[in-house]
């Protein structure tokens, strides 16, 4: 069994505080760095690309240099998402092990940065963008559309971006914006609606669904609970511990048996996948 990727959640604490993301109940921790490479040797026969993130912001991580040196002896294609707002703090172990991807949330600064702040913020993170991209694809992500309209912050970071990319504005307009843009080689903006959390108390449905849980991917929480899915934050539908169990058991059992071979009938066999809006 290869999956296209495993989410790891190094740690589940973040430097901010965002009024879209998912408030989870768990307690705050991080992987120390021997658990963190326990995990990784056991989700290697798995996959070839590990995420580093389900909560948390991973680059808040205290010792994410180590976490990075031992993904990269294990020849793991590294995943992050990021705020950007530790980058230059942590500028140079990206650049000592660069990750195939990070995607970073230019959303997240809006509620967080200061306005008069953002301006000098946006462009410390694109000229990182532009020096990393010769090893690392870069997506920038503005996932704060309420409808087909820029927001006056959206249009903040496009000017921002044509002017440190030197882009003419024109090739960023709302057209090309809501479709995706190549920016330059290796680097990205993508424009999505905001995204919404799937929350217990929301209404269940019974329409037909499919979902890339346990067929692509896993996640292992940062206090080794393994679950189906990158958005099941606080392990609704756990199948068991990394740290204590076999992870071939784990993925052969019956909850994840039944759980894959409903939605390959395209039936939400749970719950919390009943009330989950993505699909």
């Amino acid at each position: 069994m290869k999956y296209k990727k495993i989410y790891v959640e190094i740690t589940n604490s973040c430097n901010f505080d965002c009024s879209f993301c998912y408030k989870s109940k768990r307690p705050k921790r991080a992987l120390t760095v021997d658990e963190f490479r326990f995990i990784a040797e056991k989700v290697k026969p798995f996959t070839n690309y590990l995420y580093l993130h389900v909560m948390g912001e991973p680059l808040l991580h205290p010792h994410f240099d180590e976490i990075m040196q031992i993904a990269n002896e294990l020849d793991f294609q590294v995943n992050i998402t990021t705020n950007g707002s530790l980058i230059p703090k942590q500028q140079s172990v990206l650049e000592k092990y660069p990750p195939r991807q990070i995607n970073i949330s230019l959303h997240d600064l809006e509620e967080n940065i200061p306005a008069k702040d953002l301006p000098e913020f946006i462009t410390t993170i694109i000229s990182f963008a532009d020096k990393i991209a010769e090893t690392t694809y870069i997506n920038f992500r503005l996932w704060n559309r309420m409808d087909d309209k820029m927001s006056d912050f959206t249009k903040l970071c496009i000017r921002q971006i044509a002017k440190q990319l030197e882009i003419d504005e024109v090739e960023l307009c709302e057209e090309k914006f809501l479709e995706g843009i190549h920016l330059r080689k290796h680097i990205y903006l993508h424009s999505a609606a905001r995204f919404d959390w799937p929350y217990l108390d929301a209404t269940p449905s019974d329409k037909p669904k499919t979902c890339y849980a346990l067929k692509d991917h896993i996640a292992v929480l940062s206090d080794g609970s393994v679950v189906p899915c990158c958005i099941d934050a606080d392990a609704h539908l756990l199948l068991g511990n990394i740290f204590t169990d076999d992870l071939n058991v784990i993925l052969t059992s019956e909850k994840a048996i039944r759980m894959k071979d409903g939605f390959r009938n395209k039936v939400a066999v749970e719950d919390f996948c009943r009330k989950c809006g993505f699909r």
